[in-house]
């Protein structure tokens, strides 16, 4: 079995769940960590070598077009009907390339919106519900304080590419379009907030944004639900609480991320793996994922069992996920999370003019997309 996890969730999977299956099958689960980049390599490179050392991967949910188009793995169509009617079913689908089901839910994954309930009590503050909230809850902070207090994930790469394309769907664009009106009125409001940011912004991604708002150096950011067990349960900080986060003018959306299942072609254990995939889709399994991790459920019967602490947190997950989208999977990510970043960079931080700076981009992403099959 592969993954690309944490520490901690390493840790959850390997005491407290495979042993479970290991007792129940007979068998021995050698686990190991591949990143999701560096998947679609290793098993090409064991397909062309004849051999099979992966019976089952999970895979993060931006990187399937590439196994599918280089036929790397198992087509799961004929065990659809095998999935619990408790798991998602708009999960089921994004699992789908040309309405074959090439993969199986595992564990979806949405940002949600945490605060510093003290601050903005202070100064009287709701969290913002919507842009022209958020711009001007914004400007108060720095007013009032002196500096910014409203992350934006800047550092770069994946976190900063993700945060923009809610932006552009909240805003009724199209995100691959690049520099159409939606993408153009997404990046005016960022170069808005710009001067009220805080200077974190800079350094700020996933994992980093914990450590922030934990030093209460910043009030107010987008980030995975993760958060949650570090800086409420293993902090103690309850004065950080969470929402499903705002809308803009198009509405409230967003991204679905998170990894799935899949098996690869040359699978010398695929009956075990499939036991395997439909054992971590149980309840049994799902509740301790909940409970322990924070890690939002493919099941809807699934947080019965977690702790009362818990509940106001799983409360703002599931309303994020009733606004959930998945991003069009597309093999040209790569390219575009770079040009998105470049344009963010000079537009968000630097101050470049909206259009002209996307249309450049705009003109960079098309001459290299095509060369991603």
């Amino acid at each position: 079995v592969t993954m690309s996890l944490g520490e901690e969730e390493w840790k959850v999977l390997r005491e407290e769940i495979f042993p479970i299956f290991e007792d129940r099958y007979n068998v021995k689960i050698e686990s190991y960590q591949i990143e999701s980049g560096q998947l679609a390599t290793k098993l090409e490179a064991l397909k062309l070598a004849g051999q099979s050392e992966v019976d089952v991967f999970a895979q993060d949910n931006m990187n399937l077009a590439i196994l599918v188009n280089k036929n790397l793995i198992s087509d799961l169509t004929s065990y659809e009907n095998k999935i619990s009617k408790e798991v998602l079913p708009n999960l089921v689908e994004a699992c789908k390339f040309g309405g074959r089901l090439m993969f199986m839910p595992f564990r979806p994954n949405v940002q949600i919106v945490y605060y510093n309930e003290d601050a903005f009590n202070k100064y009287n503050l709701s969290p913002p519900k919507d842009w022209d909230e958020l711009a001007e809850v914004a400007k108060i902070f720095k007013e009032e304080e002196g500096r910014g207090r409203i992350l934006i994930k800047g550092f770069g790469g994946n976190p900063t590419a993700t945060q923009v394309y809610e932006f552009i769907l909240q805003a009724g664009g199209r995100p691959y379009s690049f520099n159409d009106k939606g993408c153009v009125k997404a990046f005016e409001l960022l170069q808005k907030l710009s001067p009220y940011l805080s200077i974190e912004s800079k350094r700020a991604k996933w994992d980093t944004t914990n450590d922030i708002l934990a030093r209460q150096e910043a009030y107010l950011v987008q980030n995975w639900p993760f958060g949650v067990v570090i800086l409420v349960k293993r902090y103690g900080l309850e004065f950080i609480k969470t929402y499903s986060g705002w809308q803009g003018p198009a509405g409230e959306f967003h991204v679905i991320g998170g990894d799935v299942f899949g098996i690869p072609k040359n699978c010398k254990n695929k009956e075990l793996a499939l036991k395997f995939i439909f054992f971590m889709q149980t309840r049994e399994v799902q509740e301790i994922l909940a409970s322990r991790l924070s890690w939002p459920s493919i099941r809807t019967d699934a947080y019965a069992d977690v702790q009362d602490w818990q509940k106001s947190y799983f409360k703002s997950v599931k309303q994020a996920l009733k606004h959930g989208v998945f991003r069009e999977n597309i093999t040209w990510w790569p390219v575009y999370e770079k040009y998105i970043n470049e344009a963010f960079r000079e537009i968000v931080m630097e101050g470049a003019p909206v259009e002209e700076t996307l249309n450049r981009y705009k003109e960079k992403l098309e001459k290299e997309k095509a060369a991603y099959k």
